[in-house]
């Protein structure tokens, strides 16, 4: 017998659980409001023929410019490639810079050995743009010219900022055992944290200050191209063709994204679950935000408009699970998402029938997207209900910690915290609306939570924990990580965020492995994943960007989502 058929006499009774024994948290309202919706019918149907065809003669500009690139003429090239990537326009010429970087990978060690390239700078940018591609480049190779023979860098590099910024950049794409590039960050970083003590007012110093906080590997595109716009434009230097190309990409995405967010809200606003369940956090336009760091280019909008209801959702159930739902509630909720039948919805409580409602409807929803697109088989939508439903019982674990006063030991907690995380439920959904690249044997290999996976969801949890375990112990929330650490090993405060960064850190160098080919699947799914731990790594940076939302994480978004670049 399963628990529903238990429950659902006490269920059916509408059993009325007195407010004042559930909790809250009292999170703040949604500080966007309707604004969002003002986008929804705007742009419908009346492209700018103007802009559209200044940005197709400036992309056929851009691409000459990369026609004319050599490996044979390293400096120009690996300068042009980065300008271009970090300008945010690097999907418009993906296959060409494939090619290229690829030249300059079959040759780079042999440049770097002849002293072609024996500048800080173009070495450390180089091994960087190759890196970045997936190419396998021996860091001991690339930066042993730059030691002395104690192994240490040579005094002369001090005085090289743009070369020590370059290096620095780099370092955040190595993995386990690269001791030199260990060294380099050490390096890089205490001279270029002392370079700012006395030269704030240097054009460097904003760039410098901005990579120290969120370097190139571990920011958001479209917040990274919106940083470099701004700074590029002060460079007396700038390629004018390359800057106007991406002043307008980036503008036209943006009205895009308003759109599409409009779109959203409104999806949101007829849920009403803002009235319905206001225990739980008002978040859609920052999901979004959330997995726009997942998928900013334009071919991927049905699979942003799914994943973003999808983890609105799974944020709300979240809620459910932690603050208000009793545990025979939680017990009858979790078996009803492991089933996926409408049939059980009038066996919920009204407020979990709201929420239930919504979930059946939008993976029905993009089972009919799918049908649709030729016929796609719906076997992705079965995964990512999986996927889902492991999520649900993980949060019941946790909620079975609390009813019990539970004290879970550092490894208990982390083999469930990992699932309730959430980051591989969203690494399985991200994948249904990516078309046919996304094969069952692609779905496979995720739901079997291969390294890359784990990585990014432990970055998520620690991450998490680290920056709202305080917040999460004054509404009396389960143990955290930090907690966990601290009893069982008798640690201080400090000592356990230590050892939990120790642990987000070889993560990091976990995935870096992960995405060096050859690669288990396509490396464009490949790429969601890294870019989810991407996103959590702004949203938790200090602290809770996404539940206390009103001020650094609401800047974020404007940046992005509300204000165009200006010309």
């Amino acid at each position: 017998m399963t628990t529903l058929n238990i429950l659902a006499t006490s269920a059916s009774a509408k059993t009325v659980i007195p407010e004042h024994t559930r909790r809250s948290a009292n999170y703040h309202p949604s500080v966007w409001g309707d604004k969002f919706l003002a986008y929804e019918r705007s742009n419908q149907g009346k492209d700018d023929t103007d802009t559209v065809e200044q940005l197709q003669k400036l992309k056929e500009e851009v691409r000459k410019m990369l026609v004319l690139q050599t490996a044979e003429k390293p400096k120009q090239l690996i300068n042009l490639i980065d300008i271009i990537q970090r300008l945010g326009i690097s999907y418009h010429f993906q296959a060409e810079i494939e090619v290229l970087l690829q030249q300059m990978s079959n040759i780079f060690h042999e440049l770097c050995a002849s002293e072609v390239v024996d500048d800080l700078h173009d070495v450390a940018l180089g091994f960087r743009l190759l890196r970045q591609a997936r190419h396998k480049v021996s860091s001991t190779d690339v930066f042993r010219i730059f030691m002395d023979d104690n192994r240490k860098f040579k005094e002369y590099l001090l005085s090289d900022t743009r070369g020590l910024l370059s290096m620095y950049e780099a370092t955040h794409f190595r993995v386990h055992d690269e001791e030199i590039l260990e060294k380099a960050l050490q390096f890089t970083t205490f001279n270029l944290e002392n370079y700012l003590k006395s030269h704030m007012s240097n054009p460097l110093a904003s760039e410098i200050s901005h990579a120290l906080k969120y370097p190139i590997r571990k920011n958001l595109n479209r917040l990274g191209v919106r940083q470099y716009i701004s700074a590029e434009e002060k460079n007396d230097s700038h390629n004018r063709v390359l800057l106007k190309f991406a002043k307008l990409d980036f503008n036209q995405l943006q009205k895009m994204y308003q759109q599409e967010l409009g779109h959203i809200t409104r999806w949101w606003k007829d849920l009403n679950f803002a009235q319905k369940l206001p225990f739980a956090r008002d978040r859609v336009v920052e999901c979004y935000f959330w997995i726009l760091g997942v998928y900013f280019e334009p071919q991927y909008c049905i699979a942003r408009r799914f994943l973003t209801k999808v983890i609105m959702l799974a944020s709300v159930v979240d809620d459910i699970y932690d603050l208000y739902g009793t545990f025979e509630e939680l017990l009858l909720f979790t078996d009803a998402i492991e089933r996926w039948d409408t049939r059980d919805l009038d066996l919920l409580p009204d407020y979990m029938k709201v929420c239930y409602q919504a979930l059946l409807d939008t993976y029905s929803e993009m089972e009919t997207v799918l049908d649709k697109e030729a016929g796609r088989p719906t076997y992705r939508v079965h995964e990512a209900k999986k996927s889902f439903t492991r999520l649900a019982k993980a949060y019941l674990d946790e909620a079975k910690w609390f009813k019990e006063s539970y004290f879970p030991t550092t490894e208990e907690y982390m083999n469930v915290a990992l699932v309730s995380a959430g980051y591989g439920t969203m690494a399985t959904n991200s994948f249904v609306g990516m078309g046919d690249v996304a094969t069952r044997k692609a779905f496979q290999w995720v739901s079997n939570d291969p390294l890359i996976v784990r990585a990014s969801s432990l970055i998520a949890r620690l991450c998490d924990d680290m920056t709202g375990h305080e917040f999460e112990q004054e509404k009396g929330d389960i143990p955290s990580a930090v907690e966990c650490y601290m009893k069982q090993h008798g640690a201080t405060k400090d000592e356990a965020y230590s050892e939990l960064q120790k642990r987000v850190t070889n993560a990091w160098k976990d995935i870096n492995q992960e995405c060096l080919g050859p690669a288990q699947i396509p490396l464009s799914l490949l790429a969601r994943i890294d870019n989810l731990t991407r996103a959590i790594n702004i949203l938790y940076d200090g602290d809770d960007g996404y539940t206390h939302s009103s001020t650094r994480t609401k800047d974020l978004i404007v940046s992005v989502l509300v204000d165009p670049v200006p010309f």
